[in-house]
C-alpha cells in the first residue's frame, strides 16, 4: 500500500491514518478492512495490488468478505 506514493497518500488522506498506524495495525481487522475496502473501491488500485501480490482481484474481494 505505501510503496506507491499517490495511492498511499490518497489512502492516508481518506482514512486519517499515519504510515506508522497503518504498519502497527496490520493485524487489526479494522485496519485490514479499511485497506481492502480502499482497494475494492478503486479498480486501478485493486488491479495494481493484485498484480503486486500475485493474486487475483477476486481474491482480494473475497478476503474482504471473509474479514467482515
Amino acid at each position: 500500500m505505501l510503496s506507491d506514493a499517490p495511492r498511499a497518500e490518497r489512502f492516508l488522506d481518506l482514512t486519517g491514518l499515519t504510515p506508522e498506524e497503518l504498519r502497527a495495525g496490520l493485524s487489526d481487522p479494522a485496519i485490514l478492512g479499511a485497506v481492502l475496502d480502499f482497494l475494492a473501491n478503486h479498480e486501478a488500485d485493486l488491479v495494481n495490488a493484485s498484480f503486486a501480490l500475485d493474486i487475483s482481484p477476486e481474491a482480494i474481494i473475497a478476503a474482504r468478505k471473509d474479514l467482515a
